[in-house]
């Protein structure tokens, strides 16, 4: 790899360049996680396994044949960024469904220029997912070099995956995620939307300070948050970046973030880990 760039790394401190463990990740038990909430760490337990929602007309595979009427859609989960439904997993209007922003940390600190970087395909994916060296070489076409988001081992620290995990992982969450509508509204591939497989990314997670203390474990909607600058990063303490609804608010204002939908649901509780910090939603 070619070495960061002296005036990256005074954007982000050395912990958030470097970490890749620590006290708080050896506290988490497999099926746990960690997020930011008020600028603070909370930590989720999972329940359950994940939920992509497919609703009667939607044609997630783009086969021509609406769901209500196409069973082999469903015989593989299809997790797809770019779709809203209008309901969760329990039948609920989606509006009224918690909601777990995913950082996703699409930007490269050393312009990585490797295919051979990329996150090599995870054990039982499925066939069609691009990963490993072809990965690489489409994420070079289509941004100009390899993602932390998809590298095997990020430049930055991530919540997912876990410690010890492999990369393209993350407990109870999708293999794979489809990417296509949201390559094609970025611009990157030309309409109309195919199925675009690639690993689950490396990412982090922030919730609303209001959710910070979930007891019970309860549905939450997956919104990605495609993350383009380095500067706003948050490092494993939660000292610097987007640890808070608000500041990631911000971070999208400025056009350093992108939000999106997805029809990708997880089931998990949530527990503060720390006295929150001085910092609003």
């Amino acid at each position: 790899m070619k070495p960061t760039k002296p005036s990256v790394l005074r954007l982000l401190p050395l912990a958030a360049i470097f970490a890749v463990g620590g006290a708080q990740a050896q506290s988490l038990n497999p099926n746990q996680t960690e997020g930011f909430s008020h600028g603070g760490i909370v930590k989720f337990t999972y329940q359950q396994n994940f939920a992509c929602v497919h609703q009667p007309r939607d044609d997630l595979d783009y086969n021509g044949m609406l769901a209500q009427s196409d069973a082999g859609e469903f015989q593989t989960p299809i997790c797809q960024a770019g779709i809203q439904p209008t309901i969760d997993p329990t039948g609920r209007h989606a509006r009224k469904t918690a909601t777990l922003y995913v950082l996703v940390p699409m930007f490269s600190l050393d312009g990585d220029q490797n295919p051979g970087d990329a996150i090599p395909c995870p054990a039982g994916v499925r066939a069609s997912t691009l990963c490993g060296p072809a990965l690489g070489k489409v994420l070079i076409q289509l941004f100009g070099a390899v993602p932390e988001a998809y590298k095997a081992k990020p430049l930055v620290f991530t919540d997912c995956p876990g410690p010890g995990s492999m990369p393209g992982t993350c407990t109870m969450h999708a293999s794979t995620v489809d990417l296509g509508k949201v390559l094609v509204a970025l611009g990157k591939l030309p309409p109309p939307a195919a199925n675009v497989f690639l690993p689950t990314p490396n990412h982090s997670h922030v919730i609303n300070n209001s959710r910070a203390n979930t007891e019970k474990a309860i549905w939450w909607e997956v919104k990605p948050v495609l993350v383009t600058e380095p500067s706003v990063w948050p490092d494993q303490a939660g000292d610097v970046g987007i640890t808070s609804v608000r500041k990631m608010d911000e971070a999208e204002q400025r056009g350093q973030a992108v939000e999106v939908p997805s029809n990708f649901f997880l089931f998990f509780s949530s527990k503060s880990m720390q006295d929150m910090h001085d910092d609003d939603d």
